[in-house]
């Protein structure tokens, strides 16, 4: 759904976004709670606003905003012979919809069955909440007994859920909330990230938008390590707000830019190290994927990978400010092991292959994929991975050439870097700077070392070497897979680590296994 965004300070115009999440951040002061009842006041109608501090304590005589949960609750009150002389929490009236539903549900069945009617039980937004709930509590089970919802721990008796942890009552809050959200609604998240354990917010709010993908979501949050776990978000940088003119002092963080200076400090609060990765511009796959296979990392594009370089060692000389362990992912390219040594023992991490695309290409990802799609892995892998053989055989000496000029440069320039006393020792060593390089012979070694690579079908090494950005496309691995193209090939991969389904586990581990991190770690 369009939002129409407030007012800002420098402008006159009111900006519209189209976009299925977005992030509103800032300080905490800022104006983010009134940026977004400024929203929801020109959604009007279709605006829908939770807030787990709020919904879990006892409010204040207040304005009950239309399609509300307390407006639900209210008209729910009216049409039932309940008298209730205690004043709910929006928490207590959430429970008492999802009893409602059932209850309505049971009834239709008991009226209906005696009069031969067939009557299918529907699934309830109590069995959505109790299916994701438990999932994220595995050890609590959510039971329906004598027309109440009780809870069972392991080891303990059932008991009533007001008696449930903050955490817990707020997980139930979040999950019940959106399913009462009228269709296609703007739901307003306020502080989404209060009351959560962080291991949990990214996967729990991830499942939470897939309840309702008719939704629209915005965020209010003050937590960077939040806002950077919605990969796929807008966000919107809040700094001030202008009570006398009510307008706000606010940016865009578009996906080809770096967090401002104040933004990039607020990492500093993070609990979580960062990982600093190349890939800042829109659609970017690194961007897209890395969040989900490191997700213990704070992960932060940078662009280009002197930047990612450069960032990675001045955070770690910041270590005894901030006390963040930092990391960096840069693609391997056309590096040596030499150079991936060095820049490993710096903490920037280079992976067992060419390049960001070729990790989609890797055999336990496409065989997940292929899984996810009914196809017959064992039959999509073999065909690709011939495609593969056959494309890189078709560019074994342009490919060669690259890998020969990269060698050569960096050779050249370490030798360049070597120290002189004078100029005239200089100008000697220059003059003499290629008589020892056997260009002709390395490109004769790396072709021979690549073509063996082909005859021997290994497809690995081929991976490690090939920077070829066609290469998803050419060698037919989404067309086999039943996708159009390889936009819906990598929106598949994120679908399933995304929703944490059986193959996820596969895919993080085999891209894992690439960088060498999970062994660094067991050793540390």
């Amino acid at each position: 759904m369009e939002i129409l965004l407030p007012k800002r300070n420098d402008s006159a115009q009111t900006e519209k976004l189209s976009s299925r999440t977005v992030t509103v951040v800032g300080a905490n002061g800022a104006g983010k709670s009134r940026f977004g009842v400024e929203i929801a006041r020109r959604i009007q109608d279709h605006a829908f606003w939770l807030s787990a501090q709020k919904a879990l304590c006892i409010m204040p005589p207040h304005e009950v905003w239309p399609g509300s949960i307390e407006a639900m609750y209210r008209d729910a009150m009216e049409h039932s012979h309940y008298v209730s002389r205690e004043i709910p929490t929006e928490f207590d009236q959430l429970l008492f919809l999802l009893l409602s539903e059932e209850c309505r549900n049971l009834f239709e069945y008991k009226f209906k069955t005696p009069r031969g009617e067939r009557v299918n039980f529907p699934e309830t937004r109590f069995d959505r909440v109790q299916k994701l709930w438990e999932r994220v509590f595995p050890r609590n089970k959510m039971l329906r007994a004598e027309g109440r919802l009780l809870i069972q721990s392991e080891n303990s008796e059932p008991f009533n859920p007001l008696r449930l942890s903050s955490g817990e009552k707020a997980v139930l809050y979040y999950i019940a909330g959106v399913l009462f959200a009228m269709p296609n609604a703007v739901i307003l998240v306020e502080d989404p990230e209060f009351y959560l354990h962080h291991s949990i917010m990214k996967s729990l709010w991830d499942s939470i938008e897939n309840l309702r993908k008719d939704c629209t979501f915005v965020y209010l949050t003050h937590d960077l390590d939040f806002a950077a776990s919605r990969v796929e978000s807008t966000c919107i940088w809040v700094r001030s707000f202008d009570a006398d003119h009510v307008s706000w002092d606010y940016e865009f963080i578009r996906n080809d830019d770096s967090f401002p200076e104040g933004m990039y400090l607020d990492i500093l609060g993070s609990r979580k190290p960062v990982l600093f990765i190349e890939g800042a511009a829109t659609g970017s796959i690194d961007v897209k994927l890395y969040p989900y296979i490191f997700p213990e990392y704070t992960v932060k594009p940078l662009g280009g990978c002197n930047k990612v370089i450069e960032a990675t060692r001045a955070f770690a000389d910041l270590k005894e400010i901030h006390h963040l362990e930092s990391r960096g992912i840069v693609d391997r390219d056309r590096r040596t092991e030499r150079e991936v040594e060095y820049l490993r023992s710096r903490h920037v991490y280079v992976p067992e292959v060419a390049e960001v695309e070729n990790l989609l290409m890797l055999e336990g990802v496409i065989r997940s994929v292929a899984r996810r799609m009914k196809r017959n892995e064992n039959k999509v892998f073999e065909i690709v991975k011939n495609n593969v053989i056959q494309l890189f055989a078709q560019e074994i000496e342009s490919q060669a050439l690259l890998h020969t000029r990269h060698r050569i440069r960096r050779d050249l320039e370490y030798k360049i870097d070597r120290r002189f006393n004078d100029i005239g020792s200089f100008e000697d060593h220059i003059d003499h700077l290629t008589d020892d390089t056997d260009v002709r012979g390395l490109y004769n070694t790396i072709c021979s070392q690549f073509r063996s690579f082909v005859k021997n079908r290994d497809y690995r090494s081929i991976l490690k070497v090939y920077n070829q950005k066609s290469m998803l496309t050419n060698s037919n691995v989404c067309n086999l897979c039943g996708l159009a193209n390889k936009d819906k090939y990598l929106r598949v991969i994120l679908s399933i680590l995304r929703e944490d389904r059986p193959e996820a586990e596969g895919i993080r581990t085999t891209i894992r296994a690439c960088f060498g991190l999970d062994k660094e770690e067991s050793h540390g």
